[in-house]
């Protein structure tokens, strides 16, 4: 399946969409922290000079004045790695926005692993774990550049704090021109009665290749896409666990208080049933994105390797 799939970049075609709404929406400014070609907001500086603020290396004003903005009525997007966006800027990001409850839309790129050869100090681990603890925020995490699209023009047409979740490498493209993003409802991909794949973000196509494995294991998965992680679609969730006994999550995201723990949460509460979990259990080093999602297990051979540990604890 995946040698069927195009590749495409979820920053760049990020820049590429906010020029494209730049006339429908002439409240909106954009914000940099020093990285704008790798986040692809260049694209918006070079042709709104005169919407585009850059603060260089100084995350916590980066967002301080991104507030300001947002409490004047603009509609600022603000952009940076996920490492300086959410880590460095936290306590702005709580007293500022999140009790606020402004209109600022964070959107952070080279998130996770996939950052590379960039190395371990800016592998953003821990970014979902920390921006769902915020109140007022909603939080995607797009699964390809067809998904990522609709997220930020929803995003900039919605009033209240936004973060959206973006890669470094060129991703699958797993969405057709006809797909439609809901906010809140996570995406059945595919069928399956056996164990239920719960993924986000680029982990989504990895699930699907696991799914492939498994049937030809006579094992049926369904796969659900949960791009929005808050407000996360609990009746879906607690649905999939009670028809299908069983449950994976996977994601590009260290261990705690991310998707798996989103999930663990939701089943706990409503379908108590077998819950495994493929995700970071750490800091990893640097080397090229591919090799980095081997060694931390990040592949549909281990997803699989999950789902059939899911289904072999399932209650008799």
């Amino acid at each position: 399946m995946a040698a069927q799939w195009k590749m495409a970049s979820t920053r760049q075609i990020y820049g590429e969409t906010l020029l494209e709404m730049a006339d429908s929406f002439p409240d909106l400014v954009v914000l940099g922290g020093d990285l704008n070609v790798s986040v692809f907001t260049h694209l918006w500086r070079d042709k709104y000079p005169e919407r585009f603020f850059d603060f260089g290396p100084a995350e916590q004003n980066l967002i301080g004045v991104g507030a300001g903005l947002a409490a004047s009525g603009k509609i600022p997007f603000v952009s940076t790695f996920s490492v300086f966006g959410v880590g460095r800027p936290f306590d702005q990001l709580r007293v500022l926005v999140s009790q606020g409850n402004l209109n600022l839309k964070l959107v952070c790129t080279h998130a996770g692993i996939l950052t590379g050869e960039d190395g371990m100090s800016a592998h953003g681990i821990e970014d979902l774990s920390l921006i769902c603890a915020l109140p007022s925020f909603t939080v995607i995490s797009p699964a390809d550049t067809v998904e990522t699209v609709q997220a930020v023009e929803l995003a900039a047409r919605t009033e209240g704090p936004f973060y959206i979740r973006l890669s470094r490498a060129a991703t699958p493209v797993i969405h057709d021109a006809d797909y439609q993003f809901n906010l809140g409802q996570a995406e059945r991909l595919r069928e399956g009665g056996d164990v239920t794949i719960i993924a986000t973000g680029v982990m989504v196509s990895v699930s699907l290749e696991a799914a492939d494995l498994l049937a030809e294991a006579g094992v049926q998965a369904r796969v659900l896409n949960v791009h929005t992680l808050k407000p996360v679609d609990v009746p879906t969730i607690a649905a999939a666990a009670r028809e299908t006994g069983a449950v994976v999550t996977a994601e590009e995201h260290y261990l705690h208080g991310g998707l798996g723990s989103i999930v663990a949460q939701a089943v706990g509460q409503h379908c108590p049933v077998p819950v495994e979990m493929v995700a970071l259990q750490g800091y990893s080093e640097s080397a090229r994105a591919e090799e980095l999602m081997v060694k931390c297990g990040l592949t549909p051979e281990k997803v699989k390797d999950a789902a059939l540990k899911a289904v072999s604890r399932k209650g008799g």
